[in-house]
Order: C-alpha cells, then structure tokens, then sequence
C-alpha cells in the first residue's frame, strides 16, 4: 500500500513537471506571436546582409503617422530590436558603417525618414539610447507597388527595403571600397 502511494505520488509530480514543461515551450514559441519574427538576408556586393525583425500586421489601422507617429524613434518593427547585420564593411548612403551587427531605427517623416544604425543590439525594441547611434542618415521614402499587409524587408543588391502598408523606404547600401 505504501509503494503504491509513492508510486502515485511520483507519477503525478512526473504529469505535472511535463505539463510544466510543455506550457514553457509554448510561451518561448515566438512563432505564435501577433507579430512573429521573420528574416531578410541576401548579398549586397561581397557582403551577407542579414536582418531579424518581428513582422505587425495592418490589421485595418493607419500605420504611418498614427500607428507609428511621424517625427518620433521607431523601432522599426515589433517585440525585440529589429536587427541588422554586415558581414563586412558597408557604405550606407554614401557613408561608412563597420561590419558588425545594429539595432534598426528610424524615424519616420511624411516626405524624408532617418535610418538610424545603433551599436546595442539585443534589447528590447523601445530601448533607444541615441549616444549608441553608429550612423545616421537620410531616405526618402516612396508609395508602395502594392499593399503590404505585414512589414516586410528585403535586401536586394541596391540596399534595403522596407515595406508596410502603402508605403516602401529604400536604404541605398554598397560595398566599402
């Protein structure tokens, strides 16, 4: 009788631990998020350009200068810092930025946008310290081809694009000569 009760006893706290277990994976499985991450890697010149990003949906609202106010820092995507990673040395825009891996910011204007390369890469999205900038320049962005119902980059061998909802901002990058 009394083995059985140990053994009771140990089967339930056995359930319970796999239940346990099981419910934590689930919460890690950034996969089911309403904005899941997402990559964008491809080769500009010689250099593997890769960025990790959580992808909001429209969802029916107006994104630029509501959702995302005009004028403000923009983490440039959801959740944790959208990142983006050279695997070597780049000119962004005409300027120099060092291989290495930045956090993505920008901040959005209705005719001109800020991209902002920032040297503290594993925070979360709204944790900005602008003395961590690593470069600074300007775009222009332009309306979209087609509706983007979910923000979306791409690196192409002319730079990077994002794009959300009606709207599409290039960032012109080039090998460092």
């Amino acid at each position: 009788m009394k083995r059985t009760h140990v053994f009771t006893s140990l089967a339930l706290l056995f359930c319970l631990l796999l239940s346990v277990t099981s419910w934590a994976q689930k919460q890690e499985d950034k996969s089911k998020r309403p904005s899941p991450p997402a990559t964008a890697t491809g080769k500009i010149g010689d250099a593997t350009v890769t960025v990790n990003y959580s992808s909001p949906s429209v969802k029916g609202r107006k994104i630029w200068g509501e959702l995302v106010p005009y004028d403000q820092v923009w983490r440039a995507g959801a959740n944790e810092s959208t990142t983006v990673e050279f695997s070597k040395d780049v000119m962004v825009e005409g300027k120099p930025l060092p291989a290495g891996k930045y956090s993505f910011f920008t901040i959005p204007g209705e005719n001109q946008w800020t991209v902002i390369f920032n040297k503290v890469n594993d925070k979360w999205g709204t944790e900005y310290d602008e003395k961590q900038d690593a470069l600074r320049v300007m775009v222009t962005p332009a309306k979209a081809k087609t509706m983007n119902e979910r923000l979306k980059y791409e690196v192409t061998p002319k730079g990077l694009v994002l794009r959300w909802e009606n709207m599409e901002v290039p960032v012109a990058i080039q090998p460092a000569s």
